[in-house]
């Protein structure tokens, strides 16, 4: 592995000093853009070889339109040629996670039933910044209707860790998370129920922001009035991840609990002084869930670096009792909603774990739902009442290093039976039912080499404070700036491609 950023590859396994124009920052990449010293068609091309050169490797990037996104790159070296206006993400390469629809493409949901299936509009947030100019190269691999935390699916080749490739990259933005640190593309935006963003994140060693229910149009929820599942940004650094919020954020008709703050204001943020925050550190959300002891270290090591910055650290948690019973009960109750009709046509075609929350959630009195509801709300309380006292909540951001690619969920941790593939999540889903933000960045690796992150959880709806303190944090933590041996994907891919068996 190398500690710096490597860039696009000139062609397949190509990696020189000066090709690392791929792994810059969606600000970086904008100012040649907008200095002339590289055009969108330069900086796409780039990409897209890229992809070429690493994703055989990786299998994140799937339904590539190399034709459309290299005719709107010369349409946006044009546009600027010609003085008009553009927008903050003019000419950048994006990437869109495989359940959410762009116009043209098609969205397989990661499965095989919907492997012809072409989007006739864009999703709002996919709508909000293919607006602010940029280009969408392709969609990112899933796993299957993107309720599952490893990507993998019957329709394409799972998705590798790019530190480690024969172990999984997380899910369901598994793709997304790992098309972001191989440089693929550069703005990636993601969806949330159970750590969809945050556990590939750790994974991958890249940023996920799980943002609070209604700030970011959820188009695919179908649920408007129930925020458990959320859309989110992802990025390599935490002001990438601020900046793309600001385009995706904002009130959208079809979001009921639409917050109407101004999402300019996540823009641009300074690092926060962490002079006498207090923080509440909780690996193992006090002992509550198990989580690998290589993890917990890593994660225990933070509060050194958070008290070299200021910060009070005092061992401290939310009371999560009940949590676990309550998330499970609405994410099958969703699961039931949302594939009813798919389960009664194409039952044979599902994983037998999905057939399974799906028959749980048609099983379900109106009393387990609204018990559920009342859980979620008790939760909610209490991390207020929490953040009273602490500013900031800091966890591990998933339970256990990358596990085997081969293996649907890791089946013990820390000697603790993992008997579904839902147990090893409950870290993530457990800051779901309060409704708080939640932060996941790089934060170490373990002595092997696999990423490991760290999960800061704020208050009700302050976003912008927590991605101040990441951005502090990012800076004292060098975790983020290690990236991945390109070369060495490369190497492997073109050997899958000469040698497939």
């Amino acid at each position: 592995m190398s500690d710096q950023p490597e860039g696009a590859a000139r062609s397949a396994g190509t990696f020189g000093a000066n090709d690392d124009l791929c792994l810059l920052s969606m600000r970086q990449q904008s100012a040649l853009i907008r200095s002339r010293e590289i055009s969108a068609t330069e900086l796409i091309t780039a990409h897209l070889h890229r992809i070429a050169a690493v994703d055989p490797a990786v299998h994140a990037v799937v339904s590539v339109d190399e034709e459309r996104a290299l005719a709107e790159a010369a349409a946006a070296d044009a546009a600027l040629a010609r003085g008009e206006p553009c927008g903050p993400l003019h000419g950048l390469p994006a990437a869109v996670k495989d359940v959410h629809d762009v116009a043209g493409l098609r969205t397989t949901y990661g499965s095989a039933l919907y492997a012809s299936n072409v989007a006739e509009h864009d999703d709002p947030v996919v709508a909000r910044i293919r607006a602010a100019g940029a280009i969408v190269l392709g969609k990112t691999n899933v796993s299957e209707f993107g309720f599952g935390a490893h990507t993998r699916n019957a329709l394409f080749e799972s998705t590798s860790n790019p530190y480690a490739p024969a172990r999984a990259a997380g899910g369901s933005c598994g793709g997304t998370a790992a098309a972001l640190a191989t440089g693929m593309a550069t703005v990636c935006e993601g969806s949330d129920l159970a750590g969809s963003l945050r556990n590939p994140a750790s994974f991958c060693n890249v940023v996920g922001l799980r943002p609070a229910a209604g700030r970011v149009p959820n188009a695919r929820s179908g649920f408007g009035w129930q925020p458990l599942s959320v859309t989110g940004p992802m990025g390599r650094t935490v002001d990438d991840v601020g900046l793309l919020l600001s385009i995706m954020a904002g009130p959208h008709p079809a979001m009921p609990l639409a917050l109407d703050a101004d999402p300019a204001k996540f823009a641009r943020i300074d690092p926060a002084d962490l002079t006498g925050v207090r923080v509440a550190l909780a690996p193992d959300l006090a002992g509550t869930v198990a989580v690998d002891r290589q993890v917990r270290a890593v994660v225990a090591s933070q509060a050194s670096i958070l008290a070299e910055l200021g910060c009070i650290v005092e061992d401290a948690c939310i009371d999560f009792d009940g949590a676990d019973e309550a998330f499970r009960t609405l994410r099958s109750w969703t699961l039931a909603y949302l594939l009813d009709d798919t389960i009664r046509r194409h039952r044979e075609s599902l994983p037998p774990s999905l057939v399974q929350n799906i028959e749980e959630g048609q099983w379900l009195s109106g009393r387990d739902i609204a018990s559920a509801l009342e859980t979620q709300a008790r939760l909610h309380e209490r991390a207020a009442v929490f953040f009273n006292r602490y500013d900031l909540l800091v966890t591990a951001a998933a339970a256990t290093p990358p596990f085997p690619i081969e293996q649907e969920f890791p089946p013990t941790i820390d000697g603790a039976a993992q008997t579904s593939h839902l147990d090893w999540l409950r870290i993530a889903y457990a800051i779901s039912m309060t409704g708080c933000p939640a932060l996941a960045l790089p934060a170490g690796f373990t002595p092997t080499g696999l990423p490991v992150g760290v999960q800061l959880v704020g208050p009700h709806r302050e976003e912008r404070r927590l991605l101040a303190i990441g951005r502090a944090f990012e800076r004292a933590n060098a975790a983020g700036r290690r990236r991945p041996d390109l070369a060495g994907l490369a190497r492997r891919g073109l050997s899958l491609i000469v040698n497939p068996d």
